[in-house]
């Protein structure tokens, strides 16, 4: 809800009383939302938070921080509103999200061992290997075409999905169109239901309180493009969870407002995989969109924390099994002192003071810390002296054991660090259809 900013002289009742209670402080609210002072001040400025001018220094209305952070406490009404003016009429917290979100959950438990076949189609832009593409599948999406430069990624792709791939730069107009006429004869005729894409966020930068044009958003805008131009009914964007934090949250809110503009009403929050049975705390912000007008869920947890499949739950059986090529099963060999050094790093901690993430070691009873591949940085074994193995990494991330990657091995690393994990997408794909109405539920 865009509520505006007025300047005023003093902020007085009726009858020229001023209650100062009644207002707080760019540091209160700052303080009170978690967020930076400067993060606050935009939002005023951006007209998103309502404020009002005392002197020279700016005070928020209880009023206006209620309608920002609809705060159901604080009003006997049923309906709440997102930030923009959305109604939304499902309220449930959610770990690690801004206090401000408000989600609309759907309960999948029911139909989670038992997906029927849907006429739902869906393309994937920048899909690797295909962990997104696995999961809509899973959920009983069809798949139409998969898209992205990176080529093992693509061999991958074409190895383990039925519809096609097209491997090429997004941004040079023969590949986009090319991707059109793919999309076009897969179809037949029937509806494009989904886009599903996961962008770079690199280039977004401020100048005053504008967010800039950067080279390196080409790939979000391409992306825009071709929502845009397919007109599916949804539209599902992946990220890195650091995007909501973005220039004090408005590369998120510039995100929603251009899929508003060109038509889709979306809703963003913070998904942990672990929720959804996957054996990895690997958290992604997930914009769900739709220009049909449903209401955008996100998948409600399907387990608690203490719940989670762990990383020996998840890999122990692999620690006898044999060295396999061709089931992506080959340990690295590494020198008697690195080896000591694995041995000796306790689970949870990097092998490197220097890295926070790259080369750290699995914990064995609890979710994998988030697996990823960084200059061969790999997550290290809690068991062996050795660093995972492709499957093993596959396994973590939730990919099937008859999913294949393609390419020598340190390319699969990438492919498989990179993936969102395929029973997240499931879990994405099952909230979509239930926004659509085509679920059967009990």
């Amino acid at each position: 809800m865009h509520i505006g900013w007025t300047i005023v002289d003093n902020p007085r009742h009726n009858d020229g009383s001023m209650e100062i209670k009644d207002y707080y402080t760019i540091a209160e609210v700052a303080e009170h939302l978690t967020l930076s002072q400067k993060s606050i001040r935009r939002y005023i400025a951006a007209g998103h938070l309502g404020a009002v001018k005392v002197g020279g220094n700016y005070r928020i209305p209880k009023s206006a921080l209620e309608h920002f952070i609809n705060d159901k406490s604080g009003s006997e009404s049923a309906v709440n509103y997102d930030l923009f003016g959305n109604v939304v009429e499902e309220y449930l917290p959610v770990r690690n999200t801004p206090k401000y979100d408000l989600i609309n959950w759907c309960d999948l438990k029911n139909v989670w061992n038992k997906i029927s076949e849907s006429e739902m189609t869906f393309v994937d832009c920048f899909c690797g290997a295909g962990g997104l593409s696995k999961g809509l599948e899973m959920a009983g999406l069809q798949g139409v075409c998969g898209l992205d430069w990176f080529r093992e990624a693509g061999m991958t792709y074409s190895r383990n999905f039925k519809h096609p791939f097209v491997n090429g730069d997004i941004t040079k107009p023969e590949v986009k169109q090319l991707f059109y006429e793919v999309i076009e004869d897969q179809l037949q005729g029937k509806h494009l239901s989904v886009v599903a894409g996961g962008f770079p966020c690199q280039g977004f930068s401020m100048a005053g309180n504008r967010i800039v044009d950067d080279p390196r958003n080409s790939l979000y805008k391409e992306l825009l493009e071709i929502v845009d131009y397919l007109k599916p009914d949804f539209v599902v964007c992946e990220n890195v969870k650091g995007l909501r934090s973005m220039l004090g949250g408005m590369v998120e809110q510039k995100i929603i407002s251009d899929f508003r503009n060109i038509g889709y009403e979306m809703n963003v929050t913070t998904l942990c995989a672990a929720d959804y049975t996957v054996p990895q705390k690997r958290e992604r912000v997930i914009f769900i969109g739709n220009r049909i007008g449903k209401r955008n869920y996100h998948p409600q947890p399907l387990i608690s924390p203490d719940e989670y499949v762990t990383t020996g739950q998840a890999i122990g059986d692999l620690i006898d099994h044999p060295e396999d090529k061709d089931f992506n099963h080959v340990p690295t060999r590494h020198t008697p002192e690195m080896q000591a050094r694995m041995a000796a790093c306790p689970e949870g901690q990097s092998l490197y003071k220097g890295y926070s993430d790259a080369w750290k070691k699995c914990p064995w009873n609890e979710a994998s810390c988030t697996i990823k591949e960084n200059h061969g940085g790999v997550n290290v074994h809690p068991r062996l002296p050795r660093v995972l193995t492709a499957r093993e990494m596959a396994r973590l991330q939730s990919f099937p054991d008859d999913f294949i990657f393609e390419g020598p091995k340190n390319k699969q690393l990438v492919q498989i660090g990179n993936a969102v994990p395929p029973l997240l997408g499931k879990a994405i794909g099952l909230a979509i259809r239930h926004s659509a109405g085509d679920l059967q539920e009990e």
